[in-house]
């Protein structure tokens, strides 16, 4: 295994400046050109349709049309080509490397576009399924930007942690990943290097890898996490210098500026390096398996012809010096401008709005008591929460009840539907036991009762309804119960229902509702029955928050328990962030109102 890791290192090193110069360049032109591309051309398909919008209510109408399957198979050819260009290209550097050759970036352009063209044979077609689901699945670097970036939304994955079966099948089609991958695992090198279809490639690779899979998913995991490692290794020491120093020379500030500048910045740019490095690292250890597993098979290496590399030309001229030392200098100018509004402690310009971010207690406290119960509403107002989220429903005599499912058995274990008892016998029921025997007896309470703790406790409510089908003046009934109590600028109603908004809106135009959906596209801002939005958080991107504020809407996250993904919103600036771990979220808001990673390093510098 140790010589492994030393060919690894002798195949990187020989072309890293190769290897480090394509992968950033690349992935810069894939966020430039391709993302934009891909946008535009979704946007025009959409008005093709007479779509302006996407939500959970017309999304499925919107997939289904011929169009837009076009487009989606166009988008994961397109999408397979680019990721078969990045691996393509490594693998070929990788290939000089081992050949002792100086990699050209022209030749590995050309090589890396002829070798992707390949794809579009039928005889390869299995090549787009293992480059778009098996090689970003399994993080295994070589895939380019734009599938990496692609991931589980949050409710999803909370729906398979909370159910034994489909975590068993999650954990399944990991394992079944895993093993496929490493039978695979050399398909893209016979694929790239000896010219084969892919699935000669593919039954090629089974052959070699047969009965060196465990020692294979070793190697790659110890290296990969050698690199995490030797990277993390690097910037705590260069923080400790950093720290070192500017305390010796703590009366000395033009002293602490520089050094901080210094050190952040190069803290900065070595990231850059890791990240263009990673996948050529991985990739190495591939390749590096593959001729140590072929030489012991007794296979022949087929060298690849290496493509003619034009001399650079050594004369530069006066001119283009002169800009490169302007550029230099604006470039310097600029990192120590930045510097110094780190060190003085001027680069907040979001904290203000950050101190109005509020939190919403999903179901109440429900990572701490049984959902939907008083308890969980008093548990919200006690960890903090500013609002509390709750679901509504009515029973057959016509009472408001706070209850997520429209079936009974999952929280009091009793089958029954909603709109099938009266509330008379909803409330004999046990909502709590379900949850600990600790909270036995818990009951399912009515809106007024939470209506009349909010009042008296100052707990803002999110009321969402759940319509059933089998309600009567549903939406008036809620509204009636909310003016009763005099609580209309205290809550919003929300639903994800757009039909129940606009039927709030024609009864009550003065309360705030807000449109509940786990896919927003477009301009969903049409809508104007809702005030503002309630989203799943993987469709809360940076550009469709900003826009949704610009056009004086607030954007409220559903259901973030993950300290990542909070941090993400906050990062994003949410208005609203609804949660089950009321304390993490907390926690995540209260460091981001002083601090976030540059202003922590630079205290740390000031000291």
């Amino acid at each position: 295994m140790l010589e492994n890791f030393k060919e690894i290192m002798r195949l990187v090193k020989r072309n890293w400046r190769a290897l480090v110069t394509f992968e950033l360049l690349y992935k810069l032109a894939v966020a430039i050109i391709f993302i934009p591309l891909l946008s535009g051309s979704f946007y025009g398909i959409m008005r093709l349709s007479g779509y302006t919008y996407l939500t959970r209510e017309n999304t499925v109408s919107f997939l289904l049309r011929p169009t837009t399957l076009i487009l989606l198979v166009l988008y994961l050819l397109l999408a397979a080509g680019c990721t078969m260009i990045d691996i393509s290209a490594v693998i070929y550097t990788l290939e000089c490397s081992r050949q002792d050759v100086r990699a050209g970036m022209r030749g590995i352009i050309v090589f890396a576009v002829r070798n992707a063209m390949r794809v579009w044979h039928w005889r390869n077609l299995l090549i787009i399924v293992v480059a778009l689901i098996l090689m970003p699945f399994l993080n295994v670097g070589m895939a380019s930007g734009v599938i990496s970036t692609l991931s589980v939304p949050e409710f999803i994955m909370d729906y398979i942690r909370d159910t034994n079966i489909l975590l068993i099948a999650f954990y399944g089609l990991v394992a079944f990943l895993v093993f496929i991958m490493l039978r695979w695992l050399y398909a893209f090198h016979y694929y790239t290097l000896e010219g084969l279809t892919f699935n000669e490639s593919r039954r090629k690779s089974i052959r070699l890898s047969r009965g060196h899979h465990g020692k294979d998913l070793l190697t790659l995991f110890i290296t990969q996490a050698g690199f995490i490692g030797a990277y993390i290794g690097l910037f705590f020491l260069a923080t400790a210098v950093a720290v070192g120093i500017s305390r010796v020379f703590s009366n000395f500030f033009v002293l602490r500026w520089l050094t901080g500048t210094a050190v952040y910045f190069a803290i900065v740019f070595s990231l850059f390096f890791a990240f263009a490095l990673a996948g050529p690292v991985i990739c190495g250890c591939i390749s590096s398996l593959f001729y140590y597993h072929k030489k012991q098979a007794g296979e022949e290496i087929v060298p690849v012809k290496i493509l003619e590399v034009r001399r650079e030309v050594c004369f530069i001229s006066k001119r283009v010096r002169k800009v490169r030392l302007i550029t230099t200098g604006i470039v310097v100018a600029a990192c120590l401008t930045l510097g110094f509004f780190l060190t003085v402690g001027w680069t907040n310009p979001q904290a203000e709005y950050i101190r109005t971010m509020e939190i919403t207690a999903h179901r109440g406290a429900s990572a701490y008591y049984p959902e939907n119960t008083m308890a969980a509403f008093r548990g919200a107002k006690e960890m903090g929460a500013d609002w509390a989220e709750l679901d509504v429903q009515q029973t057959k005599d016509g009472y408001l009840i706070v209850i997520h499912d429209t079936n009974t058995k999952r929280t009091t274990g009793v089958d029954a539907y909603t709109w099938n008892l009266t509330y008379e016998q909803v409330s004999k029921l046990d909502a709590g036991s379900f949850f600990s025997k600790d909270f036995a007896g818990e009951k399912i309470p009515l809106l007024a009762e939470v209506l009349d703790y909010a009042k008296t406790s100052g707990l803002k409510l999110n009321i969402e309804l759940k319509p059933t089908g089998h309600e009567k003046d549903f939406e008036k009934s809620v509204v009636n119960i909310i003016r009763e109590y005099d609580f209309e600028d205290k809550c919003v109603i929300t639903s994800q229902n757009y039909g129940v908004l606009k039927n709030i809106k024609e009864y009550a135009p003065d309360i705030t509702t807000v449109y509940v959906t786990n896919i927003a596209f477009g301009r969903i801002t049409q809508l104007a029955a809702a005030d503002y939005f309630s989203i799943e958080s993987t469709s809360a991107t940076r550009k469709f928050v900003s826009r949704l504020h610009n056009e004086g809407k607030q954007v409220y996250v559903w259901t973030v328990n993950r300290e990542y993904t909070i941090k993400k919103m906050i990062e994003r600036n949410v208005d609203n962030i609804i949660t089950d771990d009321i304390i993490l979220a907390r926690k995540c808001i209260d460091e981001s109102r002083y601090s976030n990673l540059l202003s922590e390093f630079m205290k740390l510098l000031i000291q």
